[in-house]
C-alpha cells in the first residue's frame, strides 16, 4: 500500500496535478492503508469480512457493466433534458443499495473504491465521450456533518481509473430536502436553482467547450442531475452527461 501511495504521488506530479489534489490523494491513500491495518474491510453488500465487495455480492454491482450504452431513464424511455446521456451500473437494490447506504451514512469511505471503479468501467464501455468528471455536491452543512461528500469520493476514484480530470465545479448553495423523502412531482422543485458554480470556478470560465460528465451515487427521476446540468450549460459547457452507481426505479 505504501508503494501504491508513492507511485500515485509520482504520477500526480508528472501530470501536473494541483498541490491540493496531491495532498488529498496522498492523505487518502495513507489513511486507507492505516484503516485497513486497524480494521479489516468487510463487504458492503453482506458484511462478510475480507473484501469491500465479496465474490457473492459483486455480480449485483456488475449487472449492467457490459450492457450497451444509451439506455435512457424514465417510464417513457426518455433521457431528462438537457442531459445528453445517462448511465448507471446497477439497480438500487440488494448489495448495491446496502453498500451505498454504508458509504453515505455509516462512514465507510473505503467503499468509494469499488463503487468508483465500477463507474469508470461502465463509462468506458458505454459512455459516448466526456472531458471532465464533476461530482454532484451535497450541501456544505451536510458535508461537515458527514465528514466528506460521497459523490466527490466516487468521482475521484472514477477519474483516476478512467484517466479523466475530476473537478469540483459545483456547489449546492441552499439546503434541500432529501429527494428520497419526496414524491416524483416534488423533486424537481426541491432542487431547482439549488446549484451554482463553486467560487473557484467562476472567474476563468473553465467549462467553455468542455463536455462534462456528472457523477452521483443514485438517480431516480433525474431532477438533481438536470438542475446541475442547467447550471453547467449556462456556464459554457459544451454538453453534459451523467453517470451514477445505481438507479432507483
Amino acid at each position: 500500500m505504501i508503494a501504491d501511495v508513492a507511485s500515485g504521488l509520482r504520477r500526480a506530479i508528472a501530470t501536473g496535478w494541483p498541490t491540493a489534489a496531491l495532498e488529498r490523494s496522498t492523505l487518502s491513500g495513507a489513511l486507507g492503508w492505516a484503516l485497513n491495518l486497524a480494521l479489516p474491510p468487510t463487504c458492503g453488500g453482506c458484511g462478510i469480512e475480507g473484501q469491500l465487495f465479496c465474490a457473492a455480492c459483486r455480480p449485483a454491482l456488475e449487472s449492467r457493466l457490459e450492457q450497451p450504452g444509451g439506455v435512457p431513464i424514465g417510464l417513457l424511455a426518455e433521457i431528462p433534458r438537457p442531459l445528453l446521456q445517462l448511465e448507471w451500473c446497477s439497480p438500487f437494490v440488494g448489495p448495491v443499495r446496502a453498500a451505498i447506504h454504508a458509504l453515505k451514512y455509516a462512514g465507510e469511505r473505503r467503499l468509494a473504491e469499488p463503487l468508483g471503479s465500477a463507474l469508470a468501467t461502465r463509462w468506458r464501455h458505454a459512455g459516448a465521450g466526456g472531458d471532465v468528471l464533476v461530482p454532484v455536491p451535497i450541501h456544505a452543512d451536510r458535508a461537515r456533518e458527514r465528514g466528506y461528500d460521497q459523490a466527490v469520493l466516487l468521482a475521484e476514484v472514477a477519474a483516476r481509473d478512467f484517466g479523466l480530470p475530476c473537478a469540483q465545479l459545483l456547489e449546492r448553495h441552499r439546503p434541500t430536502q432529501r429527494q428520497f423523502d419526496l414524491d416524483r412531482t416534488a423533486r424537481a422543485g426541491n432542487v431547482a436553482g439549488a446549484f451554482r458554480l463553486a467560487p473557484g470556478a467562476q472567474g476563468d470560465r473553465p467549462l467553455d467547450g468542455r463536455w462534462v460528465v456528472l457523477v452521483d451515487d443514485v438517480v431516480t427521476t433525474g431532477s438533481t442531475l438536470v438542475a446541475c446540468a442547467t447550471t453547467l450549460l449556462e456556464a459554457g459547457a459544451l454538453g453534459v452527461s451523467a453517470l451514477t452507481v445505481a438507479r432507483e426505479r
